[in-house]
């Protein structure tokens, strides 16, 4: 709208023709670029979003989607926490593993011209199929996170839409699954404690009895370590849900026992960990001093506990990335998608298993002896 002659006259908006003159190309490439299509170049698009924002071009999502036959929707399924847990368990839930799955998952998306819409569902309702299958109208695929459904019922939804798994054994059919090496990733964390610490009595304490990567991550955990001449006892084995209240809960449970405590807990994930550490705390174990911790995933707290965590590294940012090229994928070629893609993870040691304080020692004796001008 501009003024002329004390007059208020509504201009036309500008329309994908108008932004084809202006970037000097055709309404296709117009089209092709806001569509993110790579048969763009980089320097073509350029043009067009320039001549798009000078024109204050809004693209009419509902044309775009007729003349592409998508929504240009992505959908991600996360579990929340369940009705009877509080505040404080929808808070915990709704934050820092889940929550850098979706932000990367969001970016991602964007990349490619998508948006993502995000449902969440609980364990109160076990089969959320009548949900998910109302979606199947709204958006063009479906990311699912850890224990969203059951194998039986991801198989039959796969029927009527493209799904990616986020965690997951990789047998459901016509189903791309992305996940992380979480038998390496115990394996390395076995041999460590082991190694480096002499650890002989071992116990972990769990995800939800659910979820693969729980269900991954124990096995393979107690299998190398046993391998190594390791012993479990079954009643070191604890049961939690991925929560911190859920480690905290689980290691008060184990603390009522006057069974001497193992070695080592290890834990499914940071969370359950920081629940483990505090319970500990309370009654006056010291961790790494009577008991080693360890987690997985390396939120980005853990470094800042006390003590900092020892714990596998694995991008939930980079899950989320790769969750979406995958749908993308799958969205453009069904048949040529890749059944599982299985991302790498790291160890990172720090001064929950004593790494870090044995770490210290050493620096501060350096310091002594250069001090002393035994070192130059």
């Amino acid at each position: 709208m501009h003024e002329s002659e004390g007059e208020y006259v509504v201009d036309s908006p500008a329309t994908i023709y108008d932004v084809a003159a202006r970037a000097g190309v055709s309404i296709a490439t117009v089209s092709r670029a806001i569509n993110a299509l790579d048969s763009v170049r980089p320097e073509t698009r350029d043009r067009v979003l320039a001549a798009m924002e000078e024109l204050e071009f809004v693209p009419n999502s509902v044309a775009r989607g007729l003349s592409s036959g998508k929504h240009w929707i992505l959908g991600l399924v996360f579990m929340r926490a369940g009705v009877d847990s509080g505040v404080l368990g929808v808070e915990e839930a709704s934050l820092l593993y889940t929550d850098i799955v979706i932000r990367g998952a969001e970016t991602r998306a964007a990349h490619h011209g998508f948006a993502l819409l995000l449902s969440s569902s609980d364990d109160s309702h076990p089969s959320n199929m009548s949900s998910l299958l109302n979606l199947t109208g709204t958006v063009d695929g479906l990311i699912l996170l850890d224990r969203v459904l059951k194998d039986e019922d991801v198989a039959y939804l796969s029927k009527k839409i493209p799904i990616v798994l986020l965690s997951g054994n990789g047998n459901v059919p016509n189903v791309v699954t992305v996940r992380v090496d979480n038998e390496q990733a115990m394996r390395d964390l076995a041999e460590h404690l082991v190694t480096v610490h002499g650890v002989s009595r071992i116990g972990f304490v769990t995800g939800s009895n659910e979820s693969p990567d729980s269900v991954a991550r124990t096995s393979a955990f107690l299998d190398a370590v046993t391998a190594m001449g390791g012993v479990a006892d079954p009643s070191d084995i604890l049961q939690s849900d991925w929560t911190s209240a859920g480690g905290e809960a689980a290691m008060r449970e184990r603390l009522k026992s006057d069974r001497p405590l193992p070695d080592v807990f290890a834990c499914a994930n940071d969370q359950t960990a920081v629940g483990v550490i505090y319970a500990l705390g309370e009654r006056g174990i010291r961790v790494p001093g009577d008991v080693i911790v360890t987690g997985f995933d390396d939120i980005s707290l853990t470094r800042y506990f006390n003590p900092s965590l020892t714990t596998i590294r694995q991008s939930g940012s980079i899950l989320g990335e790769v969750a979406v090229d995958a749908l993308v994928s799958l969205l453009d070629d069904p048949d040529g998608a890749k059944a599982t893609i299985v991302l790498p993870t790291e160890l990172i040691v720090r001064a929950s298993c004593g790494c870090a304080e044995e770490g210290e020692l050493k620096r501060e004796a350096l310091g002594a002896r250069r001090s002393a001008g035994v070192l130059s």
